[in-house]
């Protein structure tokens, strides 16, 4: 069987300048999944036309960091750009882009092509401050859809309150490094079977969602 050997990480997209090289049906879904997570994250788009999806996205948002140039790509382009995504439906493209980008050391996304990859974008569900990646090794993004969806479900929806508050509570710790750390995990060893029903009627003294509710 073989293994997922993929480090996950989790960028801050608003501080790195992404390229996409194409704007058509794939395009709008790199794009539009990308400003799903990081609304203020910084795209260039580079491509010969744009999809109307894209231009209606666009449109529909407050606020975005999204530039388009209608042109040909050239590998000038990716000067200055941190992410790089070959997102046309032109093989050879792509793969004219994955390849100026190796040679400039960009890290780059083709799309359907995952050996041509240095990352996936894989499905992501979010709960408030809480964010899970899902990645089947670009094997089967659809299992991965599927699979968020049944996350998104069975995930509380008291995570969104309650994260903040376990920060709280690890500000508040004195102590050292180790004491804090064996602190936060007593209180968080029954929280997530503690939300299904807390029978504590809110006097538990520290490792219940009652406890966190009302810290």
């Amino acid at each position: 069987m073989e293994r997922n050997e993929l480090y996950p990480v989790f960028l801050k997209l608003h501080a790195l300048n992404t390229l996409i090289v194409g704007a058509g049906e794939v395009g709008y879904e790199k794009l539009s999944f990308i400003l799903k997570s990081s609304p203020k994250a910084r795209v260039t788009i580079v491509a010969t036309w744009v999809n109307f999806e894209i231009e209606n996205l666009l449109k529909q948002m407050d606020e975005h960091f999204v530039q388009i140039h209608l042109r040909e790509f050239k590998p000038e382009d990716l000067i200055g750009h941190d992410l790089v995504i070959a997102a046309t439906n032109i093989p050879a493209l792509n793969r004219e882009v994955q390849q100026a980008a190796k040679e400039q050391g960009k890290l780059i996304n083709v799309a359907d092509t995952p050996d041509l990859c240095d990352f996936y974008l894989g499905s992501i569900v979010t709960r408030g401050p809480l964010k899970i990646g899902i990645s089947t090794n670009g094997q089967s993004p659809t299992f991965a859809k599927r699979f968020r969806q049944v996350l998104e479900a069975a995930l509380p929806e008291e995570v969104e309150e309650l994260l903040p508050k376990l920060n709280d509570i690890r500000d508040r710790l004195g102590g050292d490094f180790a004491h804090k750390v064996r602190m936060l995990n007593q209180i968080t060893s029954t929280l997530l079977t503690g939300m299904a029903g807390c029978e504590c009627g809110g006097n538990c003294t520290g490792n219940c969602i009652e406890f966190l509710k009302k810290s």
